[in-house]
């Protein structure tokens, strides 16, 4: 199973993108700004195709296993990306929320300097239970893809 990160437009914060798996659209996404060296919590994931496994351990984790008792089993941990640790896919609607890492959405604003998503909550409880088994097992990649540059 595969999720596809297609960002298709930035600013000086924030970058958006449409979220699909295996084909099909999901949600939108919102991550930081691209930046070619990476500083901490305020840059994107580089482009590629990485794992995803669950972690179940960190604060992120302790606050979904109640927001979301009914599906949570861990949260989806990007693998093995260059110089990044701990990126997961979460909740959140704005670029300070991000820390590096995706945010999900059912829309998206992209006005330059305003950018955002929102329903994030919705978006989340959409893709989640979508992957969540193939992450368990290993078999969830993602990929980013920069088409906003």
């Amino acid at each position: 199973m595969k999720i596809i990160v297609d960002r298709f437009v930035s600013d000086a914060e924030t970058t958006i993108s449409q979220v699909s798996v295996d084909g099909s659209f999901v949600c939108f996404g919102l991550e930081d700004e691209f930046r070619a060296a990476r500083k901490r919590d305020e840059t994107r994931v580089p482009a590629g195709t990485y794992d995803i496994r669950l972690r179940a351990a960190g604060k992120h984790h302790q606050e979904y296993r109640m927001r979301f008792a009914d599906i949570h089993r861990g949260m989806l941990h990007i693998q093995d990306v260059p110089g990044f640790e701990y990126i997961l896919i979460h909740c959140g609607n704005t670029q300070a929320e991000t820390s590096g890492c995706l945010l999900v959405g059912t829309g998206a604003i992209t006005d330059a300097g305003n950018m955002s998503i929102t329903s994030s909550r919705i978006a989340y409880r959409r893709l989640y239970p979508m992957v969540v088994g193939a992450a368990d097992e290993g078999a969830l990649k993602i990929e980013f893809i920069d088409n906003d540059r």
